[in-house]
């Protein structure tokens, strides 16, 4: 059964939307530090090569600011958001760069009137805020109230923020509430999308190194996208940002939200398996990374021996089925041809190129 899916409100952002049933974009965070423009540009390109939908920077003082600008110049043509704490005047020269979205947490802004100069400045571009809200930066007056960082209380603490931009006349709002407990980050989301309307942003904070962080993400954001929640997502992991990337799509293909692209069937193999369908599948997955399929959804089964092999490479779009040093390809359903062992990648990733250009 097909998920039904939160339709919250539309935000724009650049050339593109956030909410209102869009597409859920994936974003990463670049980590060169923050004054080295050059090296922040090699790396945004790298995650605008890889798929990323949004990039998003850190602005932790004035000289960091026009780092937009340079970015643009350069040719990076996805979206760019600064990152903003503490102070105000951060945000309105990240605007004047050319930032494309501000992220604030009006609760370490300060007084509300610096607030309203970031609101007003983001209105009169035609700039969204995202309110972020986590634990390591609640207000102190809901961590009395509720006694820790609990759903409850970083919930309430995303719809007040979001309340107070409403009065000032501000309503391009996305939220995003992270935690690194899992469960508090998927509660807190779960409140604020019966509550509101506003776009959200799905993510584990803190999540950890690669292999940890990508399990604590897939089981918290993949949880809420299953139950139709989710604008945009980040796979926060301490690892290379393009690992972001990569993992981020992977969660929305295994769920059937991502246009395009191939995703790959392949069994945990057993004692029957007489291939190498480990190296094989790897191989496969690792030259099929490049193939663009625009749109188009691609299925591919690499399946170890005659047990479920032929029926799962049947279901897919073109797949393999192992035997003794052999492997059957299978194509829409139809046996094609025997492959000898060692050619079975190159015979998937020219099968596959056919395919793709079938379905154009």
């Amino acid at each position: 059964m097909e998920t039904v899916r939160r339709i919250s409100k539309k935000i724009r952002l650049r050339d593109r939307y956030i909410g209102g049933g869009e597409d859920i974009s994936v974003q990463s965070m670049t980590n060169c530090p923050a004054h080295d423009f050059e090296g922040t540009l090699k790396q945004a390109l790298r995650l605008q090569e890889a798929g990323c939908d949004i990039v998003r920077m850190a602005v932790p003082d004035e000289d960091a600011a026009p780092v937009f600008k340079y970015l643009k110049d350069g040719g990076v043509n996805i979206p760019l958001v600064a990152d903003i704490h503490f102070d105000y005047k951060l945000a309105l020269a990240s605007l004047k760069s050319g930032a494309d979205k501000i992220r604030i947490n009006p609760g370490n802004i300060g007084e509300g009137w610096k607030v309203r100069q970031v609101a007003d400045a983001c209105k009169a571009a035609g700039v969204p805020i995202r309110i972020g809200v986590n634990g390591g930066s609640l207000d102190k007056k809901l961590l009395e109230k509720y006694g820790s960082p609990t759903a409850q209380a970083l919930a309430e603490s995303a719809l007040t923020q979001a309340e107070m931009l409403e009065d000032m006349g501000f309503s391009d709002i996305v939220i995003s509430i992270k935690s690194s407990r899992i469960a508090t980050a998927c509660e807190a989301a779960r409140i604020v999308a019966a509550d509101s309307e506003y776009p959200l942003h799905l993510g584990v904070t803190e999540a950890g190194t690669e292999y940890s962080g990508i399990i604590k993400n897939a089981i918290g954001i993949g949880s809420l996208l299953c139950d139709g929640i989710g604008d945009t997502l980040r796979v926060s992991l301490t690892a290379d940002p393009v690992r972001e990337v990569t993992a981020g799509k992977e969660i929305l293909k295994s769920l059937g939200l991502l246009r395009g692209g191939i995703d790959i069937i392949s069994c945990p193999t057993c004692g029957r398996t007489a291939i190498d369908l480990i190296s094989i599948a790897d191989e496969f997955r690792r030259r099929s990374a490049s193939l663009d399929t625009g749109n188009k959804k691609i299925c591919v089964a690499v399946m170890g021996c005659a047990v479920n092999g032929p029926g799962e490479a049947r279901e897919a779009d073109i797949g393999i089925a192992g035997g003794d040093g052999f492997a059957l390809l299978f194509k829409n359903g139809k046996t094609v041809c025997r492959v000898e062992e060692e050619r079975a990648v190159d015979v998937l990733i020219e099968e596959t190129k056919k395919l793709i250009a079938e379905k154009e």
